[in-house]
């Protein structure tokens, strides 16, 4: 398909060459943080062949992809750069990749490891794999070839190992999919849909205007949509967090000046809003340190 581009990735190493080395040449270290494999092992390799290897991806639903390769490491004293090229390939149906080829490339600079990688591949499914490459596959593979290397450097760099940083990133996402659900159920359902009696009571109490407070109650309902919506996209939200705790407590105590008696009812505005305080501080704690594809660039310099 035309326009289609190699994907490319690189991030600077606060760490040691033989450190990074080891972290992306050893398969049982490579697969804790490469998001894209899910084992490699190498074969015996024989005097002047390259390093051949196997290496499989699950997939979902019990299904894996398995495939083969091989590898050729290259040192150039002069400069301490090191270059390790390779060509992989399956004959797995289900696999998009029918072979590919590539470089990783490691290149010391005054503080750092600045580490790259370049890859391309042919696809199977003639002109239908050829599309859903370019608009889906493509795109996803080099999310997560970006996000692999963020995970590597926070490894690297901080000590916090892969598994620990996809939990983190799991429990920040989960947190904010549930804020995003209740916040536009809160603006759909009883001030868009419905227009929730009790609603109108509370908001009429602080316009003092029933009439008015409807229409009020309204736009209220469209902000807390468009909130609900923010928490769906990606972007830091550590001060989110913090602001929300206190959106929350101003909600309470205005539930509580309006209605003082809505907090003796079940599922109370206490206990709902007490909840979510406790849900943002869950997101604040897990919301740092989390990789991200941004980190990394992912064209080339001109």
């Amino acid at each position: 398909m035309k326009g289609k581009k190699p994907i490319y990735v690189s991030a600077e190493m606060n760490t040691t060459m033989e450190k990074l080395w080891g972290y992306t040449q050893e398969p049982d270290i490579h697969t804790e943080w490469d998001a894209r494999f899910t084992e490699i092992s190498y074969l015996e390799k024989k005097e002047g062949e390259p390093q051949k290897f196997l290496y499989k991806t699950k997939i979902g639903f019990g299904l894996e992809i398995a495939g083969e390769g091989e590898s050729i490491g290259e040192i150039r004293k002069e400069t301490g750069e090191r270059i390790s090229s390779l060509k992989f390939w399956t004959d797995n149906k289900l696999s998009l990749i029918q072979i590919g080829r590539g470089y990783w490339k490691y290149t010391p600079r005054k503080e750092h490891i600045h580490f790259e990688t370049q890859y391309d591949y042919d696809t199977r499914f003639g002109r239908i794999g050829n599309v859903i490459d370019f608009y889906m596959f493509r795109p996803l593979l080099g999310w997560a070839t970006a996000w692999s290397f963020d995970a590597l450097k926070l490894w690297l760099e901080k000590g916090l190992h892969p598994r620990l940083l996809i939990r983190r990133t799991m429990t920040y996402w989960l947190v904010c999919f549930l804020f995003a659900f209740v916040w536009m159920y809160q603006g759909i359902v009883p001030k868009l849909v419905f227009t929730h009696s009790e609603e109108v009571k509370m908001l009429s109490v602080i316009i003092g205007s029933t009439e008015y407070s409807i229409f009020v109650l309204k736009i209220i309902g469209l902000l807390e949509i468009i909130f609900g919506v923010l928490w769906l996209l990606p972007f830091p939200k550590r001060k989110v967090f913090v602001v929300h705790i206190f959106m929350l407590i101003a909600l309470t105590i205005a539930a509580g000046f309006t209605n003082v008696a809505s907090f003796t009812e079940p599922f109370n505005p206490i206990t709902l809003n007490v909840l979510l305080m406790g849900l943002s501080i869950v997101g604040y704690i897990n919301s740092t340190n989390l990789p991200s594809s941004k980190n990394c660039k992912r064209k080339r310099k001109g």
